[in-house]
C-alpha cells in the first residue's frame, strides 16, 4: 500500500485482485483512515511519503519506510502517464498544485524540483473562506465555476472602454481591483480568486518552461479535482502561450502511486 500524507489530505493506493484502488481522507481524519486500513488489511505493508509521513510512521507503521516526497511524486506521475496513454517527450514540466504548488523538471529517470509557490489549494480554500464564509473545498469550487471574474477583476476592456484594446480585452489588468465598486456575489469573488491563482501558476510555469526549454507541462494535484474554473483557466493560457498542457485523471494520487511502486 502507498500512503501520501500531505498538508490537507491522506491519499491511499492499494492493489486487490490485480486492480488498483484509490482512496482519500482529510488529514484531520488520520486516525479514521488508519483504523479503516487496519480493518481492510490488518497485515498490510505500507510505503509512506508526504510532509506528515513521519507522524504516520511514528504512530502507526514504525517498521515501514518513508519515500522522499519529490521522488514519489515524479515517479508516480510517470507511471500514471504510461497508464493513461500519455506520450510526452523528455524533458517536461511537472506542476503539482496541492496545498501550495511545486514545479519539477522530469527527464528520463531524472527529476529536479526547480520552483515552489505558496499559491495553491491552501490559498483557494483559506482565502476563499475569508471572502465567502464557505469552508468546504467542493462548495468553493462550485462557486468559482458559476462566478464572473469580470465583476471583481479589472479587465483590459474596462480600461479601454469603447476603444479597441491592443490585447485580448478579457485578460486581467488588475486582480480584485473593482472591490465594491461593482455589485458582485460570492461566486464572482471565487471566480476572481481562482483566476488569480491560475495566472500566478501560469506565469511561473511560462518562466520555468523558457529557462528549461520545454513545451510540455503535466498538471497534477488535489486542487484540480472538480475545479473546472482552475482547469479551464490553465488550458486557456497554455494554448495561448504555445505550451501543451496534460491533466492526469488520477493526478492527485501521484505521491501515493510513486510510494507504492518504490518498494
Amino acid at each position: 500500500m502507498g500512503i501520501d500524507a500531505g498538508g490537507t489530505l491522506i491519499k491511499i493506493v492499494y492493489q486487490e485482485k490485480n486492480r488498483m484502488h484509490y482512496k482519500k481522507f482529510p488529514i484531520f481524519e488520520m486516525e479514521t483512515a488508519i483504523a479503516w486500513l487496519k480493518i481492510v488489511a490488518p497485515n498490510v505493508k505500507a510505503a509512506l511519503t508526504g510532509g506528515k509521513a513521519h507522524i504516520i510512521q511514528q504512530d502507526f507503521f514504525p517498521d515501514e519506510i518513508i519515500i522522499p516526497e519529490f521522488q514519489a511524486t515524479c515517479e508516480g506521475a510517470k507511471l500514471l502517464l504510461q497508464e493513461e496513454g500519455g506520450n510526452l517527450e523528455d524533458p517536461f514540466l511537472l506542476v503539482n498544485i496541492g496545498t501550495g504548488t511545486s514545479w519539477h523538471v522530469v527527464k528520463g529517470g531524472e527529476y529536479e524540483r526547480i520552483l515552489g509557490s505558496g499559491m495553491g489549494g491552501g490559498t483557494f480554500t483559506g482565502l476563499g473562506s475569508l471572502l465567502t464564509k464557505v469552508e468546504d473545498f467542493q462548495e468553493l469550487t462550485m462557486l468559482a465555476n458559476e462566478g464572473d471574474k469580470g465583476k471583481v477583476d479589472l479587465l483590459v476592456r474596462d480600461i479601454y472602454e469603447s476603444a479597441e484594446p491592443p490585447i485580448d480585452g478579457n485578460l486581467t489588468a488588475a486582480n480584485f481591483a473593482k472591490g465594491n465598486k461593482v455589485k458582485h456575489t460570492d461566486a464572482d469573488q471565487m471566480a476572481a480568486l481562482s483566476n488569480m491563482i491560475t495566472e500566478t501558476i501560469v506565469l511561473l510555469t511560462l518562466q520555468a518552461a523558457a529557462i528549461h526549454q520545454v513545451k510540455q507541462v503535466v498538471f497534477i494535484g488535489s486542487t484540480l479535482v472538480g475545479n473546472q474554473s482552475l482547469r479551464k483557466g490553465l488550458e486557456f493560457y497554455m494554448n495561448r502561450l504555445g505550451l501543451t498542457g496534460v491533466f492526469l485523471k488520477k493526478g492527485e494520487y501521484c505521491g501515493a502511486v510513486g510510494a507504492y511502486f518504490s518498494v
